[in-house]
């Protein structure tokens, strides 16, 4: 078995500065729009709605920098998507193949980006630059639908004052919607869905490079104690189990914010027989 190096030990931490400079990127995006949604929340608590309401100067005024923020968070959003997409997974997919080798002491080896490790990168990339992308523009959505909310309120000659904390309540622009319609503050949904990006991503190299770099087609698995292989409350535990190649690749992770790497185990190059899923 290999002992892990200083480097491979340090893993974590370089994938946690390319994560949390993620989040801060995104997080930075979105307030954008969540900032422009209470400078026009100030501006309808300050009025009486009524059908004039809307041609009062100040509304206006607020309503036309909330569609300038619109805008100003699609460009700032994508712009991050793009960046991520196109550098930073690449770059967690290197250091993800560097470690493996390294945890194998093998450092005179040099990872090279062969068609194999290209078209792992390359769906990747373009899955999460999906699931990113569609997370902005369900914003965008629900920020036009927060506009015409507010423009109805104001409208509304039977009423004395906007409910502008029923607004903000039911257009909640600083949480993303789950499929199940549970609402997460976007910090929270960000470093969780980055986390599972990029550690995804390592691991999916790590896999590939054991295999193809080192002809190791099994690999040993670090994670946390209770953590199980396929989602986190699976009783198959990983930690500390040998896995083949194929398994690794088809579950380089358990769920979000998942710690799981994976080391490879050049004592067991050429063998077939071994259940995978073994406990060391």
């Amino acid at each position: 078995m290999t002992t892990p190096t200083r480097r491979g030990r340090s893993l974590r931490t370089r994938l946690l500065g390319y994560i949390t400079s993620g989040v801060n990127r995104l997080t930075a995006a979105w307030r954008i729009l969540t900032t422009a949604q209470t400078r026009l929340i100030n501006a309808l608590a300050a009025i009486r709605p009524g059908r004039a309401a809307l041609t009062g100067t100040r509304l206006r005024a607020a309503i036309t920098v909330f569609n300038t923020s619109l805008a100003a968070f699609n460009r700032a959003a994508m712009a991050f998507a793009e960046s991520w997409a196109a550098t930073d997974l690449p770059l967690v997919y290197r250091e993800g193949a560097w470690t493996l080798l390294d945890n194998a002491d093998r450092r005179q080896s040099t990872f090279g980006w062969t068609a194999r490790h290209q078209g792992a990168i390359t769906g990747l990339s373009a899955q999460y630059y999906a699931d990113i992308t569609s997370r902005i523009q369900e914003a965008l959505r629900r920020a036009r639908a927060f506009l015409r909310a507010a423009q109805d309120a104001s409208r509304d000659t039977t009423a004395v004052r906007i409910d502008v904390t029923a607004l903000r309540r039911d257009h909640s622009l600083d949480t993303v919607v789950y499929s199940n319609d549970a609402r997460h503050p976007v910090d929270a949904w960000a470093r969780s869905a980055l986390t599972f990006q990029a550690v995804t991503t390592a691991n999916t190299a790590a896999a590939h490079t054991s295999l193809d770099e080192l002809g190791v087609s099994y690999v040993e698995v670090r994670d946390g104690a209770n953590c199980g292989w396929t989602t986190h409350d699976d009783p198959d535990r990983a930690h500390r189990t040998l896995r083949t190649v194929q398994d690794a690749l088809a579950h380089p992770v358990a769920h979000p914010n998942c710690q799981r790497e994976l080391l490879p185990r050049l004592d067991l190059r050429g063998r077939t027989d071994i259940f995978s899923g073994a406990t060391l």
